[in-house]
């Protein structure tokens, strides 16, 4: 019995010991579904902020940023498994012709998609558009709509380029790989049947960032450029020194994701010190004699407040600038399921309108 009672006591003892851990762990999940509803609360607060029709469930979601960690190759690999999950592919508009052209730089070949309108008029206007994706993600069959839409109702040749992508591709890559398609545009104006002093430079988020510093390029270089348009542009690093992202930004692009992009696209941290000539259109000191501008974004998007500065600086240095604010619109909300909502097709039509004016044949 003394050695039955011993065992009986020790199985006791185990199973106190046991029992200890396992009541902690129910805090686990406890603590978790709190956090979760403090999240959704949070979420909810900003969604409310946003246009009624451009509400969808996937804002309630966290925005997801891989970590910037000190291994350069591990970067890169997150990153490409990235755009491998977020890469989508839209529709060619019936009628309008696609074509793959690939340009042999001294950094290596740039494709370039060109979308031809059926029965264009030549010389005609022309486009080059420059995609999003937070300067790591992105591609041009993204915006197969949207530019053949512009290429048909237009009536102008559309040019899309597939420039390098950060992290793998540090500044300047990018920024050369789209001049050098504006570039090669103008050289092959007559080729193509184009006229080189209707040719238009447009892009949205990161695209629209690239955009700016390429009409600023093209400037320099005396390369004529008939409107810059830029849709919800990256134009400032210095956006990510805002540790508040200056109250906006709680929905697509937040400011974690844009100090991601930046430091990806620079290959360092920003800082007050300007990253280099053409790194962010912003840095630009002297914006005299750029091409006209028209700058649309969303009044709850993080890079509402540098569009504005941006703008205002164009118009004070004597550059025609449209400036439009659309009222409860959060970044990208024009792309994507939210897309057809009334007021995103207006907001694309304002798009369309300030190209098509800058790139329509003059009266004689």
């Amino acid at each position: 019995m003394g050695d039955r009672g011993e065992w009986l006591r020790a199985q006791g003892a185990r199973r106190r010991c046991r029992s200890g851990p396992q009541v902690s762990r129910w805090w686990f999940p406890v603590l978790g579904a709190a956090g979760g509803i403090a999240y959704a609360i949070k979420k909810h607060r900003a969604v409310r902020e946003v246009l009624p029709e451009l509400r969808a469930p996937w804002l309630y979601l966290p925005t997801p940023v891989p970590p910037l960690l000190p291994w350069p190759a591990v970067n890169r690999g997150a990153a490409r498994a990235g755009r491998r999950l977020m890469r989508r592919q839209t529709r060619v508009r019936n009628g309008v012709a696609l074509e793959r052209r690939v340009l042999d730089l001294t950094a290596g070949e740039v494709a370039l998609y060109l979308y031809e309108p059926p029965q264009r008029s030549r010389p005609s206007g022309a486009l080059l558009w420059i995609h999003g994706g937070a300067q790591v993600a992105g591609h041009p069959e993204q915006d197969h709509d949207l530019c053949s839409m512009m290429a048909e109702d237009l009536q102008i040749l559309v040019v899309s380029v597939d420039y390098r992508l950060a992290p793998e591709h540090l500044f300047p890559a990018a920024h050369e790989d789209c001049y050098a398609a504006l570039r090669w545009m103008h050289e092959h104006a007559a080729d193509m049947g184009i006229d080189p002093n209707r040719v238009a430079v447009a892009g949205a988020s990161a695209g629209g960032g690239l955009a700016a510093t390429v009409a600023q390029h093209a400037h320099d270089e005396h390369l004529p450029v008939a409107v810059q348009v830029l849709v919800y542009p990256m134009l400032d690093d210095r956006s990510t020194l805002r540790a508040d992202g200056g109250g906006r930004g709680r929905l697509s692009l937040t400011p974690a994701l844009n100090r991601y992009a930046w430091t990806s696209y620079l290959g360092h941290h920003p800082t007050e010190a300007d990253p280099g000539r053409y790194a962010a259109a912003a840095r630009r000191s002297n914006l005299r004699g750029l091409a006209p501008a028209w700058i649309g974004v969303g009044d709850l998007d993080l890079l509402h407040d540098d569009a504005v500065v941006y703008a205002h600086r164009l118009r004070a240095a004597g550059v025609r600038c449209e400036l439009h604010l659309e009222s409860g619109m959060y970044h990208g909300a024009d792309a994507g399921p939210t897309s057809t909502a009334a007021s995103m097709t207006a907001f694309r039509a304002r798009i369309s309108a300030a190209i098509g004016s800058a790139t329509a044949a003059r009266p004689c």
